[in-house]
């Protein structure tokens, strides 16, 4: 016994250690949804009734009662996007085009690799024990330090990591139920010209916070090869402390952002002993990303001075799939999905440091089972997302800066590959088979 929770926890370390070291890039929002090699070949479809393989843990804990015995999956996932601001001659102030030129940002998204790990042990008939650690949300964009954006942003590369520990109880083997704590750690690096008159001056805020919250979810399973799930994820409220420093002086820092909350539905439907399709929808609380006031702790700055914004104004984000899995022989399944993201940054409110638009998602994936006790799983996604045009021109934009508007456009398109390893510690019982595929 004692064993199996040491590699539960040894396990969740390991991949704690790699979360930290990178961040993501152009997500929903900065969401970042490549938790699963598995689930990114269905595009997330049914993730939260156990189509993400034991990564499903992240969207609902209580699929882990699906995967019998001692288990461990890991995955990496590299992102690599393209995405190019452009500014409107037109629209943007002469001042900033005078300052630092009208040239485009080239592209400004920053590859990344995102991994996730996840183990779960089964402790007896009824009750499993999880735990998942993984970074939710993230973002990583570099701007040209003189482009006629700069003011409104450079450099932004927000990284973090969630410890989230479950435990799931099976009534039966139609209901079950989980559990578990979130324990996020977030770190902040923004920057931005300090000046619209003089190039090569530059504000930087650098902080961090951890943040307490919780996940829960719920499978039914009303007739065999049926799954039915709902996950809920709470929101994570993050007291930042950190620096600021600028051209004339530094200073503390403090504010207070708070990660959105989240609800997916999933559902899978085995057809026969081949077919598998799979649906997901989800519904994340963005409009809680509004403005979080940002006061100086001391310093230059006056302490209690609000001297800056994280200013948003999101609105909710949506995301939709379906796919299907084909179990080709004993050890090939091949799968494909579709998905479309409505994202929260909206025309009115959109700027250069996140320049999201709505997307169209496009998957396939295949796994190989070398045993009962051990599998790959290997996913490609390609992300059409829309042309969108930037419009810091008036107080409608809460970043706006009177008399020196900004106008652009932005065209963006990311490449996913996800490779997953899934491994089972103890033996199988003969005859009796990971719910897996």
């Amino acid at each position: 016994m004692r064993s199996h929770f040491k590699g539960l926890l040894l396990g969740g370390v390991a991949g704690a250690a790699l979360v930290a070291s990178v961040g993501a890039t152009l997500a929903g929002g900065v969401a970042i949804r490549e938790q699963s090699a598995l689930g990114m070949g269905v595009a997330f479809a049914g993730a939260a009734a156990g189509g993400a393989g034991l990564g499903s843990m992240f969207w609902n804990p209580a699929t882990m009662t699906d995967f019998a015995g001692w288990q461990s999956s890991w995955s990496l996932s590299g992102i690599i996007p393209n995405t190019k601001t452009t500014p409107n001659v037109a629209g943007t102030s002469p001042l900033l085009l005078a300052t630092f030129g009208s040239a485009s940002t080239g592209n400004m998204g920053q590859s990344a690799l995102v991994p996730g790990s996840y183990a779960s042990y089964q402790y007896n008939d009824n009750i499993w024990f999880g735990l998942a650690v993984t970074a939710p949300f993230g973002s990583s964009t570099t701007n040209p330090t003189n482009w006629a954006g700069a003011l409104y942003g450079q450099t932004s590369k927000l990284t973090t990591i969630d410890i989230n520990p479950n435990v799931a109880y099976k009534f039966n083997d139609m209901f079950s139920l989980a559990f578990g704590l979130r324990i996020m750690y977030a770190e902040l690096h923004y920057s931005s010209a300090a000046s619209a008159l003089v190039p090569n001056t530059t504000n930087i805020i650098n902080a961090d916070a951890w943040g307490v919250g919780f996940t829960a979810g719920m499978t039914f399973k009303p007739a065999p090869g049926t799954e039915i799930g709902i996950g809920y994820r709470s929101q994570v409220s993050e007291k930042l402390g950190g620096t600021f420093i600028s051209p004339v002086g530094n200073s503390g820092m403090t504010s207070t952002i708070k990660a959105p909350d989240q609800i997916t539905f999933g559902l899978k439907q085995r057809i026969n002993d081949q077919w598998t399709v799979l649906a997901n929808v989800e519904w994340t609380h963005w409009s809680i990303f509004n403005t979080f006031p940002v006061y100086s702790t001391g310093g230059t700055i006056p302490a209690g001075t609000n001297f800056t914004n994280f200013a948003f104004r999101w609105s909710d984000g949506w995301f939709a799939s379906a796919g299907a899995e084909y179990k080709w022989n004993q050890n090939w399944t091949i799968r494909a999905g579709a998905a479309y993201e409505w994202s929260p940054v909206t025309d009115t409110v959109r700027g250069v440091r996140i320049p999201d638009n709505d997307r169209v998602w496009l998957t396939a994936g295949a796994s190989y089972q070398f045993s009962q006790k051990l599998s790959i799983d290997l996913s490609y996604a390609h992300i059409f997302v829309r042309n969108a045009s930037i419009n810091i021109n008036s107080a409608n934009n809460p970043i706006f800066i009177a008399g020196v508007p900004f106008v652009g456009s932005t065209k963006s398109n990311i490449d996913i590959v996800s490779v997953g390893l899934n491994y089972r510690w103890d033996e199988p019982v003969k005859g009796v088979v990971s719910a897996k595929y």
